[in-house]
């Protein structure tokens, strides 16, 4: 295959008395001439391969008709109406309802799909009034994490003249009275630099309603910490912000205060140490309830009372158990806890005292979203999804104990054909390890399953089961669906999660390594049947493990891959996973890093397995400079006949807001590839139809 030219420049940095090279610097800048010129010649050459795979119309037309089914949000109630989100099947973006009731006729109040032809324009967060009649929202233009704040009528479904601009990673929180909202936001950047350029120095303001945002009022800010972000959240009652205090992504927080009864009151640091993640639940007057990983990795609930917030004064509420907590929430005036047990779901009801109240039955193997309200709603909504069973929203009776189907979607397929097992396998450093196989029931396990493995591991995310359309299909070729709860996740709480961190990290690609040689082992497939894919910090893994084994996968598939692990802090929000990955400023972590870097390890003269990376040209959270300078390095590198290809969308970011008809052209070329690569497709039927 003839790869488009990239030019090597002599580009070498010293790292504490390290030289290395750094040849296609130039691919940083994606808007530079040579780069457009480039980025169109590989998507002319990949393009121009996938359209010749006999498979791939074929899986987008049956993706197609798969996505195309009505499916909803959790919905939520704010003074006397509710709200909830739903997409009539293959709509770009799902559309926000409202309605009087339950039973009454839900209305339209925002159809992201107006915003644009194409839909790019995505609906990016949002807060309602306590009374239910202004709702303060978010727009994000083609998957940049930036977006633009705006205020609509519930009412007139109009919008007012307010705008606020150069909001990131913040949502908008009312007042009680409705009179105004809090949100965070940075300076505006040079044009240049919108996005490329690194975030620092977060804000913390607070907006009036009809005024402009040259008005807005600095709550909080910290001068002498660039790298603090603020989230300011109203409590319940309406009595306190409560502001949440980060610093990138450490899975550490402090919980600062202010008190809106009082006008001239200070922001007051309740929770000033580094020492945990701290997550507000409640409150009942001075009364606060937390979610804290102090002394419980797994995760425990605690009452301070900002009268006497000492910690020798903290009561323990729900202590630590042997699954990792979720998420908690107080409705009907009861703790809500969602758990985990094994990366799966288990709901529990606990009072305000910590005596039990029962457990939710769920209808397997699945995970939870949802259980929101307020501490006197008698109902709460939650959404149970599996790697086989698509969301099915619930209503919860708070009084009664019992849970109604709310809605629940049609899709055409029979989930009664499919299952899922949970394995475990030992890593390399005898660490027990879970893995999710999921598949078509009665295949055979002979070593010649087409086989995807999935994973992420990193930054305390737990993956958890989860049904997709795309997955389904593979599942439909007679394919093997396997995910693994990789170390660096936050499937068992704290300790699993930094045992992928930094010094650590090499931990992650060793389970993930090692979950491949357990399938094949087990004869589930064999290398040449076996894909690797994940996205993020998924990319990073799939990305270091083709690196170090290039010779135990038949298919890599990195999405927006973190590849650069010696300047990745440079850019945008980077320098926030320092807490998880290390920083090359450290001479100790940069050894660690350049060990694994992928774009680093990637040797001339090696016969790489077929690749097919993927980004786009707008992410802003994992510039696309990342897989472009891999891509490069890895088609100069290659030896052998295997494809090395990338796939750069358009008018796309990180990830978030992507338009359905973009997912399923994405996923079919992904499939397509992979199953073209492994020799499958070409002669069986794809949903009842013959392929040629």
């Amino acid at each position: 295959m003839s790869y488009p030219v990239a030019r090597k420049d002599d580009v070498v940095d010293d790292y504490h008395g390290t030289k290395v090279a750094d040849p296609y610097r130039w691919l940083e800048n994606p808007d530079s001439p040579e780069s457009r010129q480039w980025i169109e010649a590989e998507n002319q050459l990949t393009f121009g391969y996938l359209e010749k795979i006999p498979l791939r119309a074929r899986l987008k037309q049956r993706m197609t008709e798969l996505w195309d089914y009505e499916r909803f949000s959790v919905p939520w109630k704010q003074g006397s109406r509710y709200f909830f989100f739903r997409n009539d099947g293959l709509q770009n973006q799902s559309v926000l309802y409202t309605a009087d009731s339950l039973t009454a006729e839900p209305r339209v109040l925002l159809d992201p799909n107006t915003l644009s032809a194409d839909g790019t324009v995505a609906l990016a967060g949002q807060d309602i009034t306590e009374d239910g009649n202004l709702m303060a929202y978010g727009v994000a233009t083609a998957g940049s994490d930036w977006k633009e704040l705006r205020v609509r009528d519930v009412r007139t479904g109009k919008d007012l003249p307010d705008i606020i601009k150069w909001v990131k990673f913040s949502d908008p929180s009312w007042t009680r009275d409705g009179k105004g909202f809090f949100y965070s936001r940075y300076d505006e950047p040079k044009t240049s630099e919108a996005l490329s350029g690194a975030n620092y120095y977060q804000k913390l303001y607070f907006h009036q309603l009809g005024t402009p945002q040259s008005q807005d009022t600095l709550v909080y800010e910290r001068k002498d910490q660039k790298e603090w972000g603020f989230g300011g959240h109203v409590s319940d009652d309406g009595r306190y912000l409560v502001i949440n205090v980060s610093r990138g992504t450490e899975q550490k927080n402090l919980v600062f205060y202010k008190d809106l009864k009082d006008p001239k009151a200070k922001v007051v640091e309740l929770l000033r140490d580094w020492d945990a993640e701290y997550e507000y639940i409640a409150n009942d007057g001075t009364l606060f309830w937390f979610k804290t990983d102090l002394d419980a990795p797994r995760g425990r609930v605690v009452a301070i009372d900002l009268r006497k917030p000492e910690r020798k004064e903290w009561k323990e509420i729900i202590p630590q158990g042997e699954e990792t907590i979720a998420s908690v929430n107080m409705v009907n005036d009861a703790f809500l806890l969602n758990v985990m047990k094994d990366a799966h779901s288990v709901v529990r009801r606990v009072s305000r005292d910590g005596k039990p109240l029962g457990e939710l039955a769920l209808p397997g193997l699945g995970s939870v979203s949802g259980l929101n309200g307020k501490r006197q709603d008698t109902e709460t909504f939650y959404s149970y999804s599996s790697y086989t069973s698509p969301p099915t929203v619930y209503r919860y009776d708070l009084k009664s104990g019992q849970s109604t189907v709310f809605k629940a979607p049609q899709v055409k397929f029979d989930p009664s054909q499919y299952e899922t097992e949970q394995v475990f396998f030992q890593s390399k450093d005898g660490t027990r390890v879970p893995i999710f196989l999921s598949h078509k029931k009665g295949l055979k396990w002979d070593g010649t399953t087409p086989t995807l493995l999935y994973g992420y591991g990193g930054f305390n995310v737990p993956l958890t089961p989860g049904f997709s359309v795309a997955n389904l299909v593979w599942m439909e070729q007679g394919g093997l669906y396997a995910v693994v709860n990789l170390r660096g996740g936050g499937e068992y709480g704290r300790e699993w999660h930094e045992a992928g961190t930094k010094l650590r990290k090499q931990n992650v690609f060793d389970d993930f390594i090692g979950a491949a040689e357990y399938l094949i082992a087990q004869k589930y497939t064999s290398t040449p049947r076996l894909a690797i894919s994940g996205r993020s910090n998924g990319g990073l893994l799939v990305g270091a493990a083709v690196t170090q084994r290039p010779d135990l996968f038949g298919v890599a598939l990195p999405g927006v891959g973190v590849l650069d692990m010696l300047r990745f802090h440079k850019f945008t929000i980077g320098w926030a996973w320092t807490s998880d990955y290390g920083s090359a400023e450290n001479p100790e972590e940069f050894k660690a890093l350049h060990a694994y870097s992928p774009l680093h390890q990637v040797k001339p003269g090696t016969r790489y397995p077929a690749m097919l990376v993927h980004t786009a040209d707008h992410d802003d959270r994992v510039v696309p400079g990342h897989s472009f300078k891999f891509t490069a390095a890895a088609q100069a590198a290659q030896a052998g006949e295997a494809p090395v290809l990338i796939r750069i969308e358009t008018k796309a970011g990180h990830g978030a807001g992507k338009p359905t008809s973009k997912i399923i052209e994405e996923y079919s070329d992904l499939w397509a590839f992979s199953l073209d690569q492994m020799g499958v497709g070409r002669t069986q039927s794809v949903a009842g139809t013959q392929s040629p």
